[in-house]
This record gives structure tokens, sequence and C-alpha cells, in this order.
């Protein structure tokens, strides 16, 4: 084998050696070794077209199952309604940073009979499918603002409000939240319903 022909094989062996290098190079740097994170759906409450728009991702609630997230005190009562032997004592109306309204409140069965949740869903049937036995058709209204804000529920329509609750016997009570988009903060007071009790009126903190 010539001189020329040898000097020829190894420049070419040598170029091989140096593309394959940043082919590997390219390839792990295009790797991060992990998954993907999906890309989470922010919460926003749907309905009529005159629902405002929740907050953006910033502040987001959390999805909670049958009691909200912050404890409140029991003895305060900061509203009261009534419905079908049974009766609604709101403890707490409070504003977040987040652009949320956080309702939260008690539901005692004064009667001797079993009650259930049925009809305090609302008459939203996807929202109903989504969530029952729960307090879904919950509503604020700002009669100023002259605005009806509905529960807040993520993009596959389940709400960020108290779920799954067992039919309440005679004497029994059951912890409930629900959360809404908040108010604009010149507003103070909003009325308060759920479906089968009376409306009532709420003063917001916060």
């Amino acid at each position: 084998m010539s001189i020329r022909r040898t000097t020829s094989t190894r420049r070419a062996m040598a170029a091989v050696t140096v593309t394959a290098a940043l082919t590997l190079a390219l390839a792990s740097c295009g790797d991060d070794g992990g998954e993907q994170p999906r890309s989470e759906g922010s919460v926003a409450p749907s309905g009529p077209a005159t629902t405002p728009s929740a907050a953006e991702d910033k502040g987001e609630p959390q999805q909670e199952g049958t009691a909200a997230g912050e404890s409140v005190d029991p003895n305060v009562k900061l509203a009261e309604a009534r419905g079908e032997g049974l009766t609604l004592v709101i403890h707490q109306a409070k504003r977040d940073s987040g652009g949320f309204v956080t309702v939260q409140g008690t539901i005692t069965n004064d009667s001797e009979e079993t009650r259930n949740s049925s009809g305090w869903v609302g008459s939203e049937s996807l929202l109903a499918a989504q969530n029952p036995n729960s307090v879904a058709g919950a509503t604020l209204v700002d009669k100023e603002g002259k605005k009806r804000y509905y529960i807040l529920r993520d993009t596959e329509s389940r709400c960020l409000c108290t779920t799954d609750i067992p039919p309440l016997v005679g004497g029994r009570s059951t912890p409930v939240f629900m959360q809404f988009p908040s108010p604009p903060r010149t507003t103070t007071e909003v009325d308060f319903n759920l479906p089968t009790f009376g409306t009532t009126s709420l003063k917001i903190s916060g």
C-alpha cells in the first residue's frame, strides 16, 4: 500500500470518528432523561357567557374532596339559609390574593328524616354528572355590578367545591366549601344561593 493511500484512509477514518462523536453529543443534549410535564388546564368557571373569567394560573386553588383547605370557627355565623328541613350556616366568605372567593359553611339536617344532596348540584347536566352529591349549583350575585358568579370548575367540569356528600340523617351535619371567581374589590357584599335553600346575603372579607 502506498503512503498516499494510507494517509487518505487514516483521514477518512478520523472524519468518521469525529462525525460519530458529534452525533452522540447532539443526542445527549436533546434528551434530558425525564418525561416532559403535561400542561395542566387553568381553572375557570363555565356556564353562561356572562360568567367572568377566573384569574390566570397564579394562585390557582387546589381541588378538595369533602372539606375546605382552611379550617374555620364553626361558631361563627356570617349568614344562614334554610330549605327542606335543612339549615345552611355560612362561617366565612373570604377573598384571597389569587382572585378567588372561598365560602365555607355547615349544612345541618334539622328534621327527623334522612336528606340527600341531589338537588344541590344545580341544573347544568355536565356539572351534575361530574360532581354527584355536591354543592356545585351554588352561585354568588353581585347586585350592584349586575353579575352572577358560578362555581369554579376545571377543564373536565369537576367543581372546586365539596363533593360526595353522604345522605344526612336527622340531626347530622356536614361541612361544605365552594370557590368562585372574585368580584371586584369594591364589591363587599353579595347574595349567595344554593339550590333548595333560600337566598342569603354575605359580606366578603379580605
